[in-house]
């Protein structure tokens, strides 16, 4: 049999194959391509893939993608042509004028000899790795471009194989730090939630479910993060486990800034020297009482918690307790309410109640501070009796004391009303008589058939057109102007031969 008998039916048995074959004599002629090889090529013609090895490698430009000889610079089909015997070596392949495709081979050789067992005829058995490798590409780029902190683990020793930019950003370690080492050396399920469960899900190569855990780091420190593991195959078939994580140091320490902000107001408040409360805003069922709310009406956290206002009969007046609660529901705050509350063992107190909707975990509580002037109050009225019984009869009292009288009445931050009786309702002008007779709010409602809180807001009102603010000044100014009309029952009479000014 001739040799050209022998290339010819060699010429067809390479046509049946589905591998790309090119067959060299071994003068580096190019005997034979099949359409295989020639359309990974991107020709149609043997001529356009070049009558000699020269010709090829003038025309292809081939780069290595693994298993490059140390220091060989030579491509597959010179490597071919010298004798050299190899496998599974991988190029990427180019046109040099830079028009055409670029392809991705993996290559092996073939060297056929004679009887002699001298070389007879080379081949490069090619097989199209192109989709593959662009497919690896792209899961690299995307691996590689997310901003996500994403590691890749290999099944088979448990080391690292890729990690991307956002592990590293998040961790501080460098890509050498990371890949070729085993995971127990930087562990990514360090102090995990269940972490005995993450360990026996990698073993096996299954779905590790989201967990929190403390991320070793450089420096000997810890990030806490959520991960959470998902097998996968890398390019060539290689079971891997792509571990993803989630930044929870904002978080922590957000939440670490929230407790010691919540700590403060906590303290702040329980050390609050005015009686403070937090209530629900419907219902106004107690959550929380300060000390100063306990001593100062005798209940004690326990016994007021889970209870509304009306439950512990704390208002002295259910109209009034009525109102502030209308109140602080139709406009969220409330200001300057004065009422009465009744302690524990059953003791009315004047309060000054002030109070706002506030937002804490998302639920709207009322905050409410209560200041007592149950001392100034009684002071004052004190105060107006004295006055009262000195002024029984106001004739022996001369212009000067008078005088003196108004300017402590109307004092240094108001400015005197020259005459605000015009502005006076018949009613009030009523009140206004029964004050300067030294008669007290609940007198007044039973003579004028009113409500007790009702003559507390006609005499607020008093104070304010007249420009007044102690109910003394309520007595002097309606004896200037005559209007006691006369002393009241109960003052006490000058004596005879006592001193009268002039």
């Amino acid at each position: 049999m001739t040799a050209a008998a022998d290339r010819s039916q060699l010429q067809q048995i390479v046509d049946g194959l589905a591998e790309g074959v090119i067959l060299i004599e071994p003068d580096q002629t190019i005997a034979y391509a099949n359409e295989a090889a020639l359309a990974l090529h991107g020709v149609s013609r043997l001529t356009e893939l070049g009558v000699t090895v020269d010709d090829y490698r003038r025309t292809f430009v081939p780069k290595y993608r693994n298993h490059h000889p140390p220091g060989a610079a030579r491509a597959p089909i010179e490597r071919v042509v010298a004798g050299e015997a190899f496998r599974d070596v991988v190029v990427a392949v180019e046109r040099a004028d830079g028009t055409g495709s670029r392809w991705v081979h993996r290559i092996r050789s073939i060297v056929t000899t004679d009887r002699t067992g001298k070389p007879d005829c080379v081949a490069l058995v090619i097989h199209d790795e192109t989709e593959r490798y662009e497919a690896e590409e792209r899961f690299h780029r995307a691996f590689s471009a997310n901003p996500a902190p994403a590691v890749i683990v290999r099944l088979a020793d448990l080391c690292f194989a890729r990690v991307n930019q956002g592990f590293l950003d998040l961790s501080g370690f460098t890509r050498d730090d990371l890949v070729g080492r085993s995971i127990y050396e930087v562990d990514p399920l360090r102090k995990a939630q269940r972490r005995d469960l993450a360990l026996t899900r990698l073993k096996a190569g299954e779905t590790i479910p989201q967990m929190e855990a403390w991320l070793s780091v450089p420096a000997d420190a810890e990030r806490w993060v959520i991960v959470a593991g998902q097998p996968i195959e890398m390019p060539g078939q290689v079971p891997c486990m792509l571990f993803t994580f989630a930044d929870l140091e904002a978080r922590r320490q957000a939440e670490e800034a929230l407790r010691h902000s919540q700590e403060h107001l906590v303290k702040a408040f329980d050390l609050s020297p005015v009686p403070t409360a937090i209530g629900e805003r419907e219902g106004f069922k107690l959550r929380q009482v300060n000390k100063a709310f306990t001593a100062t009406l005798g209940y004690t956290d326990a016994e007021v918690r889970g209870r509304s206002p009306a439950e512990l009969d704390l208002w002295a007046d259910p109209e009034l307790q009525r109102r502030f609660e209308q109140m602080l529901k139709r406009t969220g705050s409330v200001r300057s309410f004065e009422g009465q509350l009744r302690t524990k063992a059953g003791g009315i107190l004047d309060f000054i109640l002030a109070a706002e909707i506030v937002t804490i975990a998302r639920h709207q509580y009322a905050l409410c501070t209560m200041q007592d002037i149950t001392q100034r109050t009684h002071s004052e009225a004190e105060l107006m009796r004295a006055i009262e019984a000195a002024m029984a009869d106001a004739s022996w009292f001369s212009r000067g004391v008078l005088e003196k009288l108004s300017r402590l009445r109307t004092g240094p931050g108001i400015k005197p009303v020259p005459d605000g009786l015009s502005a006076l309702t018949a009613r009030e002008r009523e009140v206004l008589v029964r004050v300067s007779r030294g008669a007290g709010d609940e007198q007044i409602a039973q003579d004028l058939g009113l409500k007790r809180y009702t003559v507390r807001n006609h005499v607020a009102a008093l104070y304010r057109k007249l420009g007044l603010r102690r109910r003394s000044d309520l007595v002097v100014y309606a004896r200037e102007r005559a209007l006691a009309e006369g002393p009241s029952t109960d003052a006490p009479r000058r004596q005879k031969g006592s001193f009268e000014p002039d």
